[in-house]
């Protein structure tokens, strides 16, 4: 271990204890989150011990007024930790804030809309990453994970997604990957998406994926932590690609 990350981890350590957050709350936080009950044991002290980490280095904001409590925070953490559980920490260096708002919110910046005109405001949005900026959220939305759907998931993949030339559906592969594969699947799956789309057939992610490369992967991600079986039955090659980048749920 190189002396800063010893040093990091030794500054965590001691602001995880001033937090003074103990089991009971942390499992009484995501007690109604299905997909926490996937990970037992070892995988379990695990996920609470990043968990807690992440909110020992990234400070959870309130976005208009909303009254963010402990159990809030407890549960965006936990839900941001899942992707990197085996991928550590580091890999969402280089910001440093969550903002929960209440529900869904409209970002104050300009708006090019696909006809070309610029609006004076964005649309309404329940998640949001910046580049090198916070990851913003919508609590209702949070509260709503489950099926294939988790608005912290898709944020935070964004934010993986980023660590290699920006959102594109590309995030740096490890070591043994190969990236010309990974276009390739996702190319695929994403082409074969578009046709169900247009023949209104089942289609095996959210048509929101079809919004860019980025998206599409950022779905994908929620997909493959909320509903595994069902991406697995559909895209088993682009299941295994997720399985080798996010290190967990391999299958054979």
């Amino acid at each position: 271990m190189s002396w800063s990350r010893g040093w990091r981890e030794r500054r965590d350590a001691r602001r995880v204890r001033r937090m003074g957050f103990t089991a009971e709350d942390w499992e009484a936080a995501i007690a109604d989150w299905p997909l926490q009950a996937r990970y037992q044991g070892a995988e379990r002290q695990a996920l609470m011990t990043l968990s807690l980490r992440f909110l020992a280095r990234k400070s959870v904001a309130s976005g208009g007024g909303f009254a963010v409590t402990d159990a809030m925070c407890l549960k965006v953490a936990t839900m941001a930790c899942v992707p990197i559980l085996k991928l550590g920490l580091e890999w969402y260096d280089g910001w440093y804030t969550v903002i929960l708002y209440e529900g869904a919110f409209i970002p104050n910046r300009p708006h090019r809309t696909d006809d070309g005109v610029v609006h004076g405001r964005g649309p309404v949005l329940s998640g949001e990453a910046w580049h090198q900026g916070p990851v913003i959220l919508s609590w209702e939305a949070v509260c709503e994970a489950g099926g294939a759907s988790n608005v912290v998931i898709h944020e935070m993949s964004h934010k993986l997604d980023m660590r290699r030339n920006g959102a594109n559906g590309s995030p740096p592969l490890h070591p043994g990957m190969d990236q010309r594969q990974w276009h390739d699947t996702f190319t695929r799956c994403y082409e074969a998406l578009h046709r169900d789309y247009v023949t209104q057939r089942h289609m095996p992610v959210d048509a929101y994926a079809l919004t860019g490369p980025g998206e599409f992967f950022a779905v994908c991600s929620e997909a493959f932590f909320e509903s595994p079986d069902s991406l697995y039955r559909d895209w088993p090659a682009l299941y295994r690609l997720l399985a080798q980048f996010y290190r967990q749920g391999e299958r054979p």
